[in-house]
């Protein structure tokens, strides 16, 4: 049995690395994306075994509205929205170029639990609930300047897609109001609605900052 098993294992590796023999593909042209994650790189691909199924909160339906109300499709006005497709777009574009970022709008807990590989948290209260001068220096990080009149230049400041538990989760819209709030230009944010969830759905590869260790 353990012969069995471990030539199952090494027979799904060897399916995952090579493109020609992948069961479950991104699209029949796409097999996997790379991006890194805290200075690793991480291949992004599905997971190859069809009978799969979620077993964590994920696969649950419903939850107690309010709090967890399905959010509306375009979350502010002028904010684009994109789904798996885009987002790996954008990795390999924007993010390859240390032009834009994807951002994890979820409480600490949530982020260190299970991510986006390459996402980095930015928990929606700080931007929510803080003054100008903490915005400041958040939107600095994120390569917006400040003129020598105290004005800030967004010119250079990244494009960003933001993203929460999914569509019963407002995490992500609080953090997109605060960010338009303190004028972060809308074309520059990029909603992804399916949010943690949606990717989880798709068995596309994650990425844990905490083990949770049990006792």
């Amino acid at each position: 049995m353990k012969k069995l098993f471990l030539l199952a294992s090494v027979t799904s590796l060897l399916m995952s690395n090579n493109p020609n023999t992948m069961v479950v593909k991104i699209t029949k042209d796409i097999a996997s994306v790379q991006t890194k994650d805290s200075g690793r790189e991480v291949t992004i691909e599905r997971v190859q075994d069809t009978n799969n199924k979620l077993t964590d909160d994920y696969t649950k339906t419903s939850r107690a509205c309010p709090p967890f109300c399905i959010q509306p499709t375009h979350v502010a006005e002028g904010v684009n929205n994109v789904e798996e497709l885009e987002i790996f777009d954008f990795m390999n574009d924007q993010v390859a170029k240390q032009v834009g970022v994807v951002i994890d709008a979820r409480l600490k807990r949530w982020f260190e639990l299970e991510t986006i590989p390459g996402a980095i948290n930015i928990p929606f209260p700080v931007v929510q609930n803080a003054k100008k001068a903490k915005v400041e220096r958040i939107f600095k990080l994120l390569g917006m300047k400040v003129k020598p009149d105290g004005s800030w230049d967004f010119s250079n400041a990244k494009e960003m897609v933001i993203f929460d538990n999914g569509v019963w989760c407002e995490q992500a819209k609080h953090l997109i109001d605060g960010m338009l709030k303190f004028n972060y230009p809308k074309e520059k944010l990029h909603y992804y609605r399916s949010g943690f969830q949606g990717w989880k759905l798709l068995g596309l590869t994650t990425v844990v900052h905490k083990e949770i260790k049990k006792h």
